[in-house]
């Protein structure tokens, strides 16, 4: 989509505290241990062309992706380490990432025939084992099984030297649930060094997201993958801020009398004279439909609440103790000033998801606006 300089909605997104909010990161990372920055969803919807050059100050050398699109827009923005996809891939997948330098999960026979047969072509393979260790039972290898230890073995004979990487994610980062996990990524991790000529100093062992950064655990990784607290989703005790805003515009304002419905199906009635301004935001921006009985957003700082159903690009809201609210004022969904900021309880509970689904949505949605 091409930029518009009036967007009916768009996301404001703080560089500065993204880059504060790396710093803070970096400063939790326990000595002796790495730090990769993910870039999944063009950076949890702030763009990666904009965040990669922040990562690039703060001195950091590992970058996850997941598409290839993602690992192009990392290369493009002028960052040479490495670049680990942080999911598994298929062997089309893989044969096109060649030109981007891509380490790739192996946890199949298929996947590791494939790299073997770059390999073999003069292409250089690095390879990162990925484990499931009962855990997210998605795409890791499950060693707990005869089965899985067999593929463990096909793998480790067809890669050799070019696995430089063990991993897994940890499903759940509670005190009580990630002691386990780790414990079993542990037992695992010792089995394949127990199996293989792999030299433990010659492979990165790792697990964890920013959740485990910040659960004061001890874990067994060489390198946490972190990406929710680049953007200020998690620990604000700490000093981290939320980098991205949702604004829109008011479109009309106008005065409707009492047993007047709002929006489709008739699906709200009013009760008493009211004034009700539409805003240019609805569910095609990420306005999501199933929105809590509480929504709203701020005009002027002051809260509206959002009266009928969402529709595709506008929502109507009741600014009736509002007289000042006008056509072409700005509203906020979240974030804004740091006076009066949408917590990311509020939006999580308004839109009923979670904060890093509602940045993505709404930085692939909207345009962007940099500050």
């Amino acid at each position: 989509m091409i930029a518009d300089g009036t967007p009916g909605s768009w996301c404001e997104i703080r560089l500065d505290r993204i880059s504060r909010n790396l710093g803070l990161a970096l400063d939790l990372v326990p000595r002796g241990r790495r730090f990769c920055a993910v870039m999944k969803a063009d950076a949890y919807g702030h763009g990666i062309a904009q965040v990669v050059p922040l990562i690039r100050e703060h001195g950091v050398s590992c970058i996850g992706i997941t598409s290839n699109d993602e690992a192009r827009a990392v290369r493009a923005a002028g960052f040479d380490g490495t670049i680990i996809r942080v999911r598994a891939a298929t062997p089309t997948e893989i044969e096109a990432a060649r030109d981007a330098r891509v380490e790739e999960q192996v946890a199949s026979r298929l996947v590791a025939r494939k790299l073997r047969a770059l390999r073999d072509a003069g292409h250089p393979v690095r390879a990162h084992l990925a484990l499931n260790a009962k855990g997210m039972s998605r795409d890791g290898l499950e060693i707990a099984t005869r089965e899985g230890r067999e593929t463990a073995r096909a793998i480790l004979d067809l890669l050799g030297d070019d696995i430089v990487g063990i991993c897994t994610h940890f499903p759940c980062n509670t005190p009580e649930n990630l002691p386990q996990s780790d414990a079993e990524f542990r037992a695992h991790v010792d089995w394949v060094f127990a199996n293989s000529d792999l030299r433990r100093e010659a492979v990165l062992v790792h697990a964890g997201s920013s959740l485990t950064l910040v659960s004061g655990q001890e874990v067994s990784t060489d390198m946490y993958r972190c990406a929710a607290i680049l953007y200020g989703i998690l620990k604000p005790d700490l000093g981290f801020r939320t980098t991205m805003a949702l604004k829109t515009r008011v479109v009309s304002v106008a005065e409707y009398p009492k047993g007047s419905t709002v929006g489709y199906d008739r699906a709200a009635r009013l009760e008493s004279d009211r004034r009700l301004a539409c805003l240019s935001v609805g569910y095609a921006n990420g306005f999501r439909r199933d929105i809590g009985p509480d929504a709203g957003v701020l005009i002027n700082g002051r809260e509206a609440p959002v009266r009928g159903k969402v529709s595709m690009n506008t929502i109507v809201v009741d600014v009736t103790g509002l007289p000042e609210v006008q056509v072409g004022d700005v509203a906020t969904v979240f974030g804004g000033a740091d006076e009066g900021q949408t917590p990311v309880e509020a939006a999580e509970r308004q839109f009923r998801t979670i904060m890093a689904d509602l940045y993505s949505d709404w930085g692939l949605r909207n345009q962007r606006i940099y500050r």
